[in-house]
């Protein structure tokens, strides 16, 4: 008899269930791009429609049946859903399908931890990793804890090695936390220099992918990594600019958003996050080209708000014109301020409303000590 070959690794089933999302078509193709950003080579995707997701096994019975036939015939060895499992949930699809099941935090994690090179983004990494692990060793041993017995009065052997692990846990944390206090101290302490030199503060934001490194590359002449990949960028990089009717202006390019942006994720690169925080301005970039482009912004908003920087002034970059077929240029808003400015990074189309844009802010943020010459954008 020939025995089975080994499951592949690098081959995985995407799971994507309709609960009624207008959305669904994106977001399925969202999770197979994430699947691509973590290096799994060959996939297929399992879809269906629900009322609720199951208790067990998130989606049904005779769904997980389908599953397993879709995970043999690719002899895949990995199941991925586009969801959030519960420890149960997750436990439960990983013996009934004898294959190793994550869910969409757990990917997201994974393309973090690939992609991390700066100390301070594998510190924030492996937190974010110990984060949910702490929730899942609670709730996947509690029946460990239930044991009594035995010898002395410490109770069952399970407790003991529940305590223990937690311990562990939760040591490393603290060891993380400090570390990260460190990071945010001497970021802080650079930030205020720049402020004492009245230096403009520019954060670029927006969902993973829109084009924000290419952005910050031809903005500041920097070689951070561009890649169509999700995520390409998780390590905050800062550069100083000049612009002549603006002065020095500090720009920051910082890690992309996502729908659905695990909170562990934010709580852990809260320190990176803080140069969006403190910022004076915000270039907001859209992916023009992309068919769900208002949801992305909105998703990014959302996720301004959640730490805070959601009251910062902002300008919409509408960058990839040239994918999109729109016209380079500014537009404003009744009352003549700049609402978005549409380019594109790669060709450079553009770019040099978008540095006018940057200038404009300059002049008119508060506490402002200075008075450059004024200078006006033409509308196209």
């Amino acid at each position: 008899m020939i025995p089975a070959a080994a499951p592949d690794n690098q081959a995985a089933v995407l799971v994507s269930l309709d609960f009624g999302d207008a959305a669904q078509e994106d977001a399925a193709a969202e999770l197979a791009r994430l699947a691509d950003s973590a290096g799994v080579g060959r996939h297929v995707t399992v879809g269906g429609r629900r009322q609720r997701p199951d208790p067990k096994f998130y989606a049904g019975s005779g769904k997980v049946q389908e599953i397993g036939l879709a995970a043999e015939a690719l002899n895949a060895g990995t199941v991925i859903f586009n969801h959030a499992l519960s420890p149960a949930q997750q436990r439960n699809l990983e013996k009934e399908l004898g294959r190793t099941v994550l869910d969409r935090t757990e990917l997201i994690l994974t393309i973090f931890a690939q992609r991390a090179k700066t100390n301070e983004g594998k510190v924030q990494v492996e937190l974010a990793q110990l984060e949910r692990l702490s929730t899942r060793l609670v709730r996947g041993w509690t029946h460990l804890e239930r044991q009594r017995g035995g010898l002395g009065k410490t109770g069952g052997p399970g407790e003991q090695q529940i305590e223990l692990d937690r311990r562990m846990i939760a040591d490393r944390m603290r060891t993380l936390k400090g570390k990260l206090e460190q990071f945010r101290h001497r970021r802080g302490v650079q930030r205020r220099a720049r402020a004492r030199g009245d230096v403009l503060s520019v954060s670029l934001v927006g969902y993973t992918n829109a084009g924000k490194s290419t952005l910050f590359n031809a903005l500041a002449h920097a070689k951070a990594r561009e890649a169509d990949q999700l995520f390409a960028t998780l390590d905050t990089t800062t550069r100083r600019i000049w612009l002549p009717q603006a002065g020095n202006v500090v720009v920051s390019d910082t890690v992309g958003f996502i729908r659905d942006l695990p909170h562990g994720l934010v709580a852990a690169f809260r320190a990176t996050l803080e140069e969006t925080v403190r910022a004076d301005l915000l270039l907001h970039v859209v992916d023009s080209a992309a068919s769900t482009r208002e949801q992305q912004a909105a998703d990014v908003d959302k996720v301004l708000a959640e730490i805070g920087a959601g009251e910062i002034p902002q300008v919409l970059v509408w960058n990839k014109a040239d994918v999109s077929g729109l016209q380079p240029g500014v537009e404003r808003d009744e009352y003549g301020r700049i609402r978005r400015v549409f380019m594109s990074a790669r060709t450079g189309a553009g770019l040099a409303d978008l540095r006018g844009a940057i200038a404009e802010a300059a002049q008119t943020r508060p506490g402002r000590t200075s008075s450059p010459e004024p200078i006006t954008l033409q509308c196209r």
